[in-house]
């Protein structure tokens, strides 16, 4: 099902607050930018907030934009996914943003309603990097940030969080480049330790290796908690897939389960996973609509299973 008819959303992140779901997606825009490998046509430059109390048979309502590249002191270009936490009766915006030398940073806004509007910190996260910020509030309270995004992302920039002289993947045969993961600080502002790698694991207990394109991180990290475990879903870029793997603690190890959703119309697979009413909802988007434009996509919304073991059942793309 389709959310938004009459604009171009994409990579949704969504949180159930104070009894409704609000939908907090990337913003897709024609830019007359040729489409390359490092993302340059995805040009997005503001948010907006939906929300829903009925996600089945209700149309989402938009709360207008709440943030845009001119609100923000150290913007340079490339306004991607975000997400958004609460805390004390605040609401945190995470956001990747290109800065003026054109190295993505995460930045945070803040606003007192979760529809908004968020107000730009001064500065982005001291020691943040790459993109695709989700942030994910375990049992206790603690709030953890997952990042990372190849590519465009550029997390191949980065080894044990220095920037190292001339980015690069792995060969094939070495370990995948992680996503990233840190606790916050009580403040929602900054690190509370150095981010650490997220490994995930074969069925044989081996991290898998870079050359693994069909089972190894790419982009898009969300985290959530299914009957006491955690389960780290991602997207895996080049090979167009959404898959997961679990664990028993926010920081992994995390051992891969299986696909979510085989591959959609356009190029990228982006995604948040929310229990809503006694329902699990996979929510995605692709580029049907825009016909197959891989720069102009559709948020869609649809409902997951789960085996008894917890197995996620895959959902068909359609791509």
């Amino acid at each position: 099902m389709y959310l938004v008819e009459n604009d171009f959303m994409a990579d949704p992140s969504v949180h159930l607050f104070d009894g409704k779901l609000y939908v907090y997606p990337s913003h897709d825009r024609e830019s007359g930018i040729p489409e390359n490998d490092d993302g340059d046509h995805f040009d997005m430059n503001d948010y907006h907030v939906f929300s829903t109390s009925d996600i089945e048979n209700e149309p989402l309502t938009d709360h207008g934009v709440v943030l845009k590249v001119s609100d923000i002191a150290w913007a340079g270009r490339q306004l991607w996914d975000c997400d958004v936490a609460c805390k004390n009766g605040k609401y945190y915006m995470y956001y990747p943003l290109k800065d003026k030398t054109d190295i993505f940073r995460l930045g945070v806004a803040i606003s007192d309603n979760p529809a908004g509007p968020f107000i730009a910190q001064p500065d982005p996260i001291r020691g943040s990097y790459s993109i695709d910020p989700a942030v994910f509030e375990d049992s206790n309270g603690a709030h953890y940030i997952y990042f990372g995004g190849l590519w465009g992302g550029q997390l191949q920039r980065y080894r044990c969080n220095k920037a190292i002289e001339c980015g690069h993947e792995p060969g094939d045969n070495e370990p995948a480049l992680p996503s990233r993961v840190a606790q916050l600080k009580d403040d929602m502002l900054e690190f509370a330790e150095e981010p650490r790698g997220i490994v995930i694991l074969g069925e044989d207990g081996v991290p898998l290796n870079a050359g693994d394109h069909d089972r190894r991180f790419f982009e898009a990290s969300w985290m959530h908690k299914h009957n006491g475990k955690y389960y780290f879903s991602y997207s895996t870029g080049n090979t167009h897939k959404l898959c997961y793997a679990t664990g028993d603690n926010p920081y992994g190890p995390f051992t891969y389960r299986g696909i979510i959703l085989t591959p959609v119309v356009g190029w990228t697979t982006h995604h948040s996973i929310v229990e809503f009413k006694g329902k699990w909802y996979l929510f995605h988007h692709d580029s049907v609509p825009s016909g197959g434009k891989t720069w102009l996509r559709s948020l869609k919304v649809v409902e997951i299973d789960y085996s008894e073991d917890g197995e996620i059942m895959t959902i068909a793309g359609g791509g």
